[in-house]
């Protein structure tokens, strides 16, 4: 089953007479339950791309398609129901509140989608990320790997069936990032979620089970395949 189809994807942008495209002409096919990585040099259009997939930018030209539904077709608000229903975003800045605990961070959302099992979710998917012992803690209490970890089970606490993550590992020590990417694999391979990070780090592309290449805005999908 398909999970993700980008047909003919422009993003232009202007500024007086001048325009910069960010992405050309970009295609690529993602499967329910793929691990993907999208690599490239500083500039190339990672971002760029993977706020369009996660509808955080709109498309100058061409085609997302996520579970059957074309969201650059969606009016603003229906966007953000879907957003909040189907797509999970981690950011390479953790974006938690911060006079929240781990624990109300994770509930925030599922209050936001009047989940009668708010709490119960939240606690399990902070176990799930072994932060246990941490639940009560606020984002200044908890080292980047923790917080990265909460925002990870903040991006799942509404089931989504598309994880994006944006340079998460960025800002984390090698020993850390290597935590991130072994939980990340872990919900990949044990519950079957769709998984794209852009990344320009070597040794996180390699966890990917395909590769994608981006340069001068075009996707290259053909260079390195992980099986």
């Amino acid at each position: 089953m398909e999970a993700l189809l980008l047909q003919d994807l422009y993003k232009i942008y202007k500024e007086g007479d001048i325009e910069t495209v960010a992405l050309r002409d970009a295609r690529l096919r993602v499967q329910s339950g793929e691990f993907v990585a999208i690599t490239g040099r500083s500039g190339a259009g990672k971002s760029t791309l993977l706020h369009i997939i996660g509808g955080l930018t709109e498309p100058s030209a061409g085609r997302v398609v996520i579970d059957s539904t074309d969201i650059a077709r969606l009016s603003e608000r229906d966007l953000a129901a879907f957003r909040g229903e189907r797509i999970g975003i981690v950011f390479q800045a953790d974006n938690l509140i911060p006079f929240l605990t781990a624990l109300e961070n994770v509930i925030l959302p599922l209050q936001f989608a009047k989940r009668k099992d708010a709490t119960a979710r939240a606690r399990g998917l902070l176990e799930e990320v072994g932060l246990a012992e941490r639940m009560r803690h606020t984002p200044a209490m908890l080292s980047g790997g923790e917080r990265q970890r909460v925002a990870i089970a903040v991006a799942l606490a509404n089931e989504p069936k598309l994880l994006l993550a944006d340079e998460l590992t960025g800002e984390l020590d090698s020993a850390t990032a290597d935590h991130v990417m072994e939980l990340l694999t872990r919900l990949n391979q044990r519950h079957g979620l769709t998984l794209i990070i852009v990344t320009h780090n070597k040794a996180v592309a390699a966890r990917a089970r395909r590769q994608v290449r981006i340069a001068d805005g075009q996707l290259f999908d053909n260079e390195a395949v992980h099986v």
